[in-house]
């Protein structure tokens, strides 16, 4: 086999690898989408019961990287506090061990075995459970194909005697081998952006016997550096909190790097002491059938072991990330905040950290109901201009803000989901959507004062007009309550009150017609304040959709 018949066989191998990765976890993440945001919002300050939690829910997505994204994001947010997050971020080191060992099962016997079983109820099965087991299946049975064809593409440069000499100074067991391979490792993890993918790899290399034990244990310890990058670039543009806890994930890694690499003869000789069978044992084919379990054995010590190390010191790395990441002052933006790419987060999560910025969106757009409330009583012209385009400013937010939540919920909707959490994030859309078009009203009523220029509201109107207008918004809230958090609200009690709203308003318009007769008030007046009474009916209708839709995100669709 040619050198470039090896690289095409590697690179696809990897591809088959990748894609089995990202169907696995895909798939584990749609299917325990309910269990991943009970355990978010399960969340305390016990240091111990966030890396509990890390664990949990890296071991459910299958990789670290998304699991420390997802934290940086509720960082950011201000749905985790900090010490939370290195705590999360501990347990998530430890969580993506469980691929190591997936990975590390013998890949020639099983993975066909797993493309069978999985692929017809993941085609044909009748439910989602169903359907998700057999993506599930499937995806395992890629990688442990995806690796044989890695490993068997190596085998044939264990005689090119070129590519020996070239990897020979890794295969060293001097402390300078070791470094060199730790930083190969972390180097290639940087560029493919994958631990999992580097891991795999690594025992491949390992299993085809390109490279012995020590080699292999010293780039998984240079993978586990590698690996912190993601969650540096996703802090870029975030707040000081979401990038100290960025921060922590790296100088937490890499100190422990540090701790072990003074040892790391005496680790490699616990490792071979733990695990049966010689790590370096070659069978008559070449290959050395106990490396992995081996490799995945070095990865999961040193993982558990720093984070047992690391949490009675967790207030020191703490110290240590906030001197790093100083306070500094920062501009208090009203627009979405979430970051990182969409399609990178787990939907669980995404839902989660949706509707915290839907409960934001509602601050600010309060804070225009009350400006919009003060604009209408404002008898000065110079004031009135001003207030009026602070009334527009928040306008134009809410638009960015409704428009940033939908693109952020389309490309997470991109993501395998069961029904449950598509219905979900359609209704948090939804409730978006309606929190604008309330902002929209609310600009109306202020344009239709404006268009009144010199002729104003009588005492008597402005006293009706505002009372109703407080009826229309305590309602708006009531319905609302509904997306803050476990509330249920009543529906039946909703609909009532809506229709209360309603007669109150056309009690109103029917009074303010006698008074029309009466010819009480200009044309331009009545026409205005008719319209004005008609955009706190259209306010009353969204807030009534709002609270329909908090039902569907209440409900628990865990059987979905």
């Amino acid at each position: 086999m040619s050198l470039f018949q090896i690289a095409y066989t590697v690179l696809g191998g990897l591809g088959i690898f990748f894609y089995g990765m990202k169907t696995m976890s895909d798939s584990l993440q749609a299917m325990a989408g309910e269990v991943i945001k009970r355990i978010i919002n399960s969340l305390t300050s016990n240091r111990f019961f966030a890396v509990l939690v890390g664990t949990a829910v890296t071991t459910i997505v299958q990789s670290s990287s998304v699991t420390t994204v997802m934290v940086v994001g509720f960082v950011n947010a201000g749905l985790m506090e900090l010490t939370q997050a290195i705590g999360v971020i501990l347990g998530a080191n430890i969580g993506t061990t469980i691929t190591g060992w997936i990975i590390s099962i013998k890949i020639g016997k099983y993975g066909l075995l797993f493309i069978g079983l999985g692929i017809i109820p993941a085609l044909f099965g009748n439910n989602e459970k169903l359907k998700g087991l057999g993506k599930v299946l499937f995806g395992i049975g890629m990688i442990f194909f995806g690796l044989e064809i890695m490993s068997n593409a190596f085998k044939p440069l264990r005689s090119h005697d070129e590519f020996l000499n070239a990897i020979s100074y890794f295969n060293g067991s001097t402390y300078g081998h070791y470094f060199a391979s730790i930083i190969t490792g972390c180097f290639l993890t940087v560029v493919i952006q994958s631990s999992s993918a580097m891991l795999g790899i690594t025992i491949a290399l390992a299993l085809s016997g390109i490279i012995n034990f020590n080699t292999a244990a010293a780039l998984v310890m240079g993978e586990n550096i590698g690996t912190t990058i993601t969650a540096i670039l996703a802090s870029i543009g975030a707040n000081t909190n979401a990038k100290r806890a960025a921060y922590a994930h790296s100088v937490f890694n890499v100190l422990g790097v540090v701790v072990l690499f003074s040892v790391f003869p005496y680790y490699l000789e616990l490792v071979e002491n733990l695990i049966p069978g010689l790590a370096n044992f070659t069978n008559s084919q070449g290959d050395r059938p106990f490396i992995a379990s081996h490799i995945a054995a070095a990865h999961s010590i040193f993982n558990v072991a720093n984070s047992l190390l690391f949490i009675p010191l967790l207030p020191m790395l703490k110290n240590l990330v906030v001197y790093l990441a100083p306070d500094k002052e920062e501009k208090e933006t009203d627009k979405f905040i979430m970051i990182g790419n969409a399609k990178d987060i787990v939907p669980a999560t995404a839902i989660v950290q949706a509707q915290s910025e839907l409960v934001k969106f509602k601050e600010i757009l309060e804070r225009m109901y009350h400006t919009t409330h003060k604009y209408l009583s404002l008898e000065s012209a110079k004031e009135e201009k001003k207030v009026y385009q602070k009334i527009i400013d928040y306008e134009n937010i809410c638009d960015n803000i409704q428009k940033e939540i939908t693109v952020f919920l389309c490309h997470t909707m991109e993501k395998e989901m069961v029904v449950g959490q598509s219905k979900q994030i359609q209704s948090l859309i939804r409730v978006a959507d309606e929190i604008e078009s309330v902002a929209d009203y609310l600009t109306s009523i202020a344009t239709y004062k404006k268009r009144l220029k010199e002729e104003r509201l009588s005492a008597e109107l402005l006293k009706e007009f505002t009372g109703f207008m407080e009826e229309v918004w305590s309602f708006f809230m009531h319905c609302f309550s509904g997306i803050e958090g476990d509330v249920s609200v009543d529906i039946a009690k909703i609909e009532t009150m809506s229709n209360t709203l309603k007669d109150l308003a056309n009690g109103i318009r029917d009074k303010h017609l006698e008074r029309i007769g009466k010819k009480a008030y200009s044309p331009v007046s009545a026409l205005t304040y008719s319209d004005m009474i008609v955009s706190l009916r259209k306010m009353r209708a969204h807030a009534q959709n709002i609270a329909e839709n908090s039902v569907i995100l209440s409900t628990n669709h865990e059987q979905s």
